[in-house]
């Protein structure tokens, strides 16, 4: 079985705020806006009061927390807990700073505690487990999927750094503090990597894209297996049966790579997009289905066995409900056709490529295949990570600094299973409840 990866490659632009000196101030209001970010601005604060009254009807849970800094990545951790009462799961975060304090790496529990006597309802509690003080920003988190209490780190440097956050020693984030030492530090890149990361779901491989236009692939399964004590590794790639991976990047083309066959493209699809392709994903689902979202506004969809018509890109859909570049894609773990996107205009789409073509009569104007929109962020959306522990479950974060002049929001929330489920299932359901409802107003 081949073991698929994905990741951005080449993205020269900084997508995220870069720390400014300790003399500068955090707010940003003295920068003059760009006319774009200007227009954006009252369409995302009207989606955002629109979508505040709807929330009770909206979600089966959402959670917001204020964050002094913002923070650019958001992943979720391993289980701790899960039990009848409550569930207690890991979740990692970046911390953005200006420099007056240390850039940091935040592991925090997130505990979901079952209300007594509702087996439905929850209150959630996120409190700060450990802190590691990061060498430099950090712009990317992915976890390892075979253990996921190992982290690799982008920041802004050629290196890819690993983190054993269960083992690592919880740092005091003071100025003037050392960093933390890296558990493994992965050398290779030329030029500075910023935000191109992926893992392997099924081996410990390292996927990393940067600024000088190559695609580098470690293994660390001698880290993991023998705890080794060196802190440098070589940057060469790895050969291993059945390593198919894909990368995109600010030349508009998406590239399948086969580490078995040397160094060279397997297949170059060129114009996949009209602007710089900032993010990809491969369905976990459906080795055949890669995800791209861009600069141009769009998200679309590939099928390997036919990506290209007269030599250019040919998706299957091109998903259009986005006001501005699109930051980040991901499929849903939890059915196949389904996978988010989040972008500068403050949304995060629930897309469904099922449902293209099947307009929705109540509601014409909606974009093909969209059937939810999460607008609970008034800035742009940096990232997002489905849960694969708790299904149908968003943890989503975003960097305030053009809407309130710094920090940042992180939400985790879930829709109203009313929204995802099986249409029959639910009418049969909403019926019961019309029942009773006509039951009470028939009593005297």
């Amino acid at each position: 079985m081949e073991s698929e990866v994905g990741a951005t490659v080449t993205v020269p632009k900084k997508r995220g705020r870069k720390p400014k000196s300790n003399g500068e101030s955090q707010s940003p209001f003295s920068q003059k806006q760009s006319s774009t970010e200007k227009n954006l601005r009252p369409i995302v604060d009207d989606k955002y009061y629109q979508w505040k009254t709807l929330v009770p009807i909206l979600y089966d849970s959402l959670d917001t927390y204020n964050l002094v800094w913002p923070s650019l990545s958001c992943r979720w951790g391993p289980q701790l807990e899960q039990a009848a009462s409550k569930n207690q799961q890991h979740l990692y975060l970046s911390k953005q700073t200006n420099g007056s304090v240390p850039n940091t790496l935040v592991i925090a529990n997130c505990e979901a505690v079952k209300r007594q006597g509702d087996e439905e309802a929850c209150s959630l509690f996120v409190k700060k487990y450990k802190t590691i003080i990061h060498p430099g920003e950090v712009n990317r988190i992915r976890e390892l999927p075979q253990n996921s209490k190992i982290v690799a780190t982008h920041t802004d440097s050629p290196d890819v750094l690993i983190w054993d956050t269960e083992t690592q020693p919880n740092r005091h984030a003071v100025r003037g503090a050392p960093n933390s030492r890296p558990d493994l530090i992965l050398t290779g890149h030329q030029d500075t990597a910023e935000f191109a990361l992926a893992m392997c779901s099924t081996e410990p491989f390292v996927l990393s894209g940067g600024r000088d236009k190559s695609v580098v692939l470690w293994s660390i399964q001698d880290h993991i297996t023998t705890a080794a004590t060196e802190s440098k590794s070589p940057g060469s790639s790895i050969k291993q049966n059945g390593e198919v991976f894909c990368s995109v990047g600010d030349d508009y083309c998406l590239i399948l790579w086969d580490a078995r066959t040397g160094m060279d493209p397997a297949m170059k699809v060129e114009k996949v997009h009209d602007a710089d392709v900032h993010c990809v994903d491969w369905n976990p689902h459906d080795n055949n289905l890669i995800l791209t979202g861009s600069a141009d506004n769009t998200v679309r969809v590939f099928d390997r066995r036919n990506m290209t018509s007269n030599g250019v890109g040919s998706p299957i859909y091109k998903f259009e409900g986005h006001n501005a570049a699109v930051l980040c894609v991901q499929w849903s773990p939890d059915k196949s056709s389904v996978f988010g996107s989040s972008a500068e205009d403050g949304l995060l789409n629930i897309w469904d490529y099922d449902k293209v073509g099947k307009k929705s009569v109540r509601a014409p104007e909606t974009p093909d295949g969209l059937f939810f929109q999460h607008a609970g962020h008034r800035d742009k959306v940096v990232d997002f990570h489905w849960n694969v522990l708790e299904p149908w479950t968003i943890v989503s974060v975003s960097d305030n600094c053009k809407s309130s002049g710094g920090g940042g929001t992180l939400q985790i929330w879930r829709m109203s299973d009313l929204i995802y489920r099986p249409a029959d299932e639910v009418l049969t359901e909403l019926n019961k409840f019309r029942s009773h409802v006509l039951l009470c107003a028939s009593r005297p």
